[in-house]
């Protein structure tokens, strides 16, 4: 399955995708503000990830979706979103997304979150999507709420990043999908006007 948007390709990893996803993970300023990545982050860390995650995508009943974020101007994979824990029951997943450094508030995170949650909301059809982010995560937790998530609470020293052993507060968020349209059109007219700049510039 591949999603594309006007400057992203949202697929399944590849092998020959392993040197992208290390240079974007193995800086401390991304890696610190994830859950279960190492630091430093090597070469089998990326082929176990990616490995393991083809087998998901391969199951006939997925509960996981990663997507690669692939800039096709430079044809490099730049991060990676994902819908996780799948639930059929109670109709809800989780999501959440992780950027190279070099390729921060150039708005491709926001430009790869509408096609995945709208994937999520029409083709899964599912009510509800979660996502969590340490407090001290400050673009994370600003995107959810700009996403149109709504926070739902707090759990105080809830989890350890992998990368640091440091405690972290978790604020945990929810977004319905009547939520999601409120707000789907204006991202991306938002979407549209910063690729227009960035052509200007």
């Amino acid at each position: 399955m591949i999603l594309k948007t006007k400057r992203l390709i949202l697929r399944a990893p590849r092998k020959s995708d392993w040197k992208d996803i290390v240079e974007g993970v193995k800086d401390k300023a991304v890696s610190s503000m994830l859950l279960v990545v190492p630091h430093p982050y090597k070469k089998k860390d990326a082929l176990w990830w990616i490995n393991r995650t083809i087998k998901k995508w391969k199951k006939t009943k997925k509960e996981d979706y990663s997507f690669v974020i692939e800039l096709k101007s430079e044809k490099k994979v730049i991060g990676v979103t994902s819908i996780h824990h799948v639930d059929e029951q109670s109709k809800k997943c989780d999501t959440g997304s992780w950027i190279n450094k070099k390729y921060w508030r150039k708005g491709y995170i926001l430009e790869a979150k509408i096609p995945i949650l709208d994937f999520a909301f029409n083709k899964l059809k599912l009510r509800k999507i979660e996502t969590s982010a340490f407090v001290e995560n400050v673009a994370s937790n600003k995107m959810s709420l700009k996403l149109g998530f709504k926070r739902e609470g707090l759990k105080r020293k809830a989890i350890v990043s992998k990368a640091t052993g440091k405690v972290h507060d978790e604020n945990i968020y929810g977004l319905l999908k009547a939520e999601w349209k409120k707000v789907r059109y204006k991202l991306i007219k938002e979407v549209e006007k910063k690729i227009k700049n960035d052509k200007k510039s």
